[in-house]
């Protein structure tokens, strides 16, 4: 199904953080970690748009598809994410992550955003009146006003280097 044009900055910044999850993942295989700076960049990312995303969502998203019986328990079990991976990127804050550490936050946070663009979204879209999704699009774009709409790159240390 098609987007709605209401959920799609949720959805641009879903793209971000799998673009993240994606480096990381291959950062892990390739056994190319500089654990310290990865973190820091963790950080950042959280700091600059996770976080206010995670925000938004709770004061908005989930309000509005929890009026719906049937998305309830979904709502309940992304909620439980958010704080699961919150956990983890405020391990990155403190810079108590090991490598086993960071495949968990790959699949953790790849699985969530799934979870929400393919259950949460679509359900949505097919529950909410036109109305109703264009008002939640105006409250969702005030809640991320302070995002990072910017691209953000990977610092040298997190960058993916060809093996040689």
């Amino acid at each position: 199904m098609l987007r709605d044009k209401n959920l799609i900055p949720l959805s641009h910044q879903h793209q971000h953080a799998l673009a993240l999850c994606v480096r990381l993942d291959r950062a892990l295989q390739a056994d190319d970690l500089d654990l310290e700076q990865w973190q820091a960049e963790i950080q950042m990312i959280f700091q600059q748009e996770i976080g206010i995303h995670f925000a938004a969502e709770e004061k908005e998203l989930f309000p509005a598809a929890s009026r719906f019986l049937d998305l309830e328990p979904l709502v309940r079990e992304l909620e439980a994410e958010h704080s699961a991976l919150r956990e983890l990127f405020a391990r990155a804050l403190s810079r108590s992550m090991r490598p086993a550490d960071l495949a968990v936050l790959v699949e953790k946070l790849a699985q969530h955003i799934r979870k929400e663009e393919r259950q949460l979204f679509e359900s949505l879209q097919k529950l909410m009146e036109a109305g109703e999704l264009s008002a939640l699009g105006a409250a969702l774009n005030e809640a991320l006003k302070e995002a990072s709409t910017v691209c953000l790159l990977p610092k040298h240390a997190s960058r993916l280097h060809p093996r040689s």
